[in-house]
């Protein structure tokens, strides 16, 4: 399935929930994140998590392969009164130099990577002593709730998207990337929060999605789009609609 996430850049931008404020917040607390540090974050989209990092007083850099989205990225950090630089990248090779960041990050993306390469990456442009950080905001599909039958429509539009769904939010694999690229410390921690969309939201937020506009013509987009708001308001009328979510974190330093 390919794969074109600037074919749906303002939904993108406009209805997917990022990172909530909660996980900036653990992150300082703990000391992976700290006012001054130079951060690069991988994959960046819309800039969700590198506009975090700037309003915890980093000075922060998005990197991604797509124009469209960081464009996009560029007006939300106005609306929010911060500053971030954006460059055209692939997080297998950043071009950036040796040991020039204290904090590389990667939300939301770390399985488009290639990952060994990303994680070799990563820790060649850390100083030592930087933390890398992987981390997830994926909606949970319980049975019966409103992102389970989402998830069902989806795969009877786009079969292939089959291999996504499904999910529980934990990505254990991802220490397995970072303990053979000589990463040490490595941690984890996840919690759960619920997130409301409206139906006007829930329909954008899921056309922004890997298995509809990313991937589907805009026909096809047009078709499920439509039976998914019939969907809404016959099985779940409650507007907004609550959708349960886990936030999922991988950290970890770089040696000498």
């Amino acid at each position: 399935m390919k794969v074109d996430f600037g074919n749906t850049a303002q939904d993108y931008a406009r209805h997917r929930a990022g990172f909530p404020n909660s996980f900036f917040e653990r992150l300082a607390a703990l000391g992976h994140v700290r006012p001054g540090d130079r951060a690069l974050d991988l994959g960046t989209g819309a800039g969700t998590v590198a506009r975090g990092l700037a309003r915890l007083g980093c000075e922060a850099t998005g990197l991604d392969p797509s124009t469209k989205l960081m464009n996009e990225a560029k007006g939300l950090d106005a609306e929010a009164g911060v500053t971030v630089g954006y460059v055209e990248g692939r997080a297998e090779a950043t071009g950036m130099p040796d040991s020039s960041f204290d904090v590389v990050t990667a939300g939301q993306c770390w399985h488009w990577f290639d990952r060994p390469k990303a994680a070799a990456e990563a820790r060649r442009i850390l100083k030592p002593g930087g933390r890398l950080i992987i981390a997830h905001f994926d909606w949970l599909p319980l049975p019966g709730n409103v992102v389970d039958a989402t998830e069902q429509l989806i795969i009877a539009h786009n079969p292939p998207w089959k291999v996504a769904a499904g999910g529980t939010g934990i990505h254990p694999k991802w220490t397995i990337d970072v303990a053979m690229a000589g990463f040490q410390g490595i941690e984890t921690f996840s919690y759960d929060l619920d997130v409301p969309y409206s139906h006007e939201a829930w329909r954008g937020r899921i056309r922004a999605s890997a298995g509809v506009a990313a991937s589907l013509p805009p026909d096809k987009v047009a078709a499920f789009d439509e039976e998914l708001g019939a969907l809404l308001k016959r099985d779940f009328p409650a507007d907004p609609v609550i959708t349960p979510h886990r936030v999922w974190a991988l950290t970890c330093w770089s040696p000498a």
